[in-house]
């Protein structure tokens, strides 16, 4: 398998949740030799899907879009959302926002014993979910993904920003319908960015603790080394993700330096962001990364029940032990979800953790 390009059709796959009900509804556009139909899938989650079309015959790709697009609207109508907990969401059009977070490059396990040693950096949890910031302005208050552009927010996020007396940004992972915040970019029309993060973390504590909910959850921070140590003593047992460093003097700065950086990462599991190359028959699917050859093949992975089967060019998210040098092949995947905040192009081999022996 070697090629530069994997073509994308548009997929959408929308929840619902209430009472009892827990249903999932797939639409897809797929080609039909040189014109395209619409197929859809429903059914209750983790269950056999029944199947349709809403095209009898084949058509060109404009005609396709607007039927796609007509019973993706209607279906949201109905009360279907994009988040797999079945949450209403509020303005989930994405578009550019003009805001982008700070990311973090990796480090590796010495650099995190000397952070621990060093009063200059604080730790926190790395989570395993989506990054999310969340801008309020006014009345109008929205998501902001990892790629700067607008999402929708779960239904409780905004009715607890929506309480905020100031206009604010606050920066957060989001998992399900839980949102844990750990910096404050704007406040009350003022950019506070170029604060010190420990005065900004301050600030967000404040935030929080002003309204009474538990929806947004201030990220636990640890100072001291003793504090450090025991706060990645607790993630290792828990099997967490990972932990996060970051400079408690330093400013906050979009996008990712080319080294190094104010704030790093270490996580204590493999993770990737890899793109579907192949829908298999039984519930699984081949993926892969991109090197200086064109894509490469990683191997399959397991969808569980409770996951839709992701389309072929999707960008999906996968937890393993390791990967083998010589084939690449990841050694024993677990598939985590869809990316929707990750481009192709940014699913390289650089990211593969490869078996201990192998680097000898």
């Amino acid at each position: 398998m070697n090629t530069n390009t994997i073509t994308e059709l548009p997929t959408a796959t929308l929840y619902y949740r209430e009472g009892s009900s827990d249903k999932v509804y797939q639409c897809s556009i797929e080609p039909a030799g040189e014109r395209f139909v619409v197929n859809f899938a429903y059914g209750r989650r983790g269950s056999t899907m029944n199947t349709g079309t809403k095209t009898n015959v084949p058509v060109d790709i404009e005609s396709a879009q607007r039927i796609f697009e007509k019973l993706i609207k209607e279906k949201k109508a109905k009360g279907y959302t994009e988040g797999e907990s079945g949450t209403p969401y509020q303005h989930s059009d994405q578009q550019p926002s003009g805001i982008f977070p700070q990311l973090l490059n990796a480090i590796n396990e010495s650099q995190v014993l000397d952070l621990m040693n060093d009063d200059n950096w604080c730790a926190q949890e790395k989570f395993d979910g989506r990054r999310l910031i969340i801008r309020k302005q006014g009345q109008n208050i929205t998501g902001i993904n990892k790629k700067g552009n607008t999402i929708g927010l779960p239904l409780p996020v905004f009715e607890v920003v929506r309480n905020f007396d100031a206009d604010v940004t606050i920066d957060s992972e989001s998992i399900g319908d839980n949102v844990f915040a750990f910096d404050l970019l704007e406040l009350d029309g003022i950019d506070i960015r170029p604060w010190p993060y420990r005065e900004r973390l301050a600030a967000l504590m404040n935030l929080l603790f002003s309204v009474q909910q538990q929806v947004i959850k201030l990220v636990e921070t640890a100072f001291t080394t003793e504090q450090k140590l025991a706060l990645v003593a607790k993630l290792r047992e828990g099997r967490r993700e990972g932990v996060v460093f970051k400079q408690v003097f330093s400013a906050y700065t979009p996008g990712r330096p080319n080294l190094g950086g104010t704030q790093l990462k270490h996580k204590f599991v493999a993770t990737l962001s890899a793109v579907v190359w192949q829908v298999n028959t039984q519930r699984s699917v081949e993926v892969c990364l991109l090197d200086n050859k064109g894509w490469q093949t990683t191997g399959n992975v397991t969808i569980p029940p409770n996951h839709s089967i992701p389309a072929k060019g999707q960008v999906v998210e996968i937890r393993y032990l390791y990967a083998h040098r010589q084939s690449g092949v990841l050694y024993q995947p677990v598939y985590l979800g869809q990316r929707d905040d990750v481009e192709q192009n940014e699913c390289t081999i650089s990211q593969l953790k490869y078996k201990p022996e192998d680097d000898e």
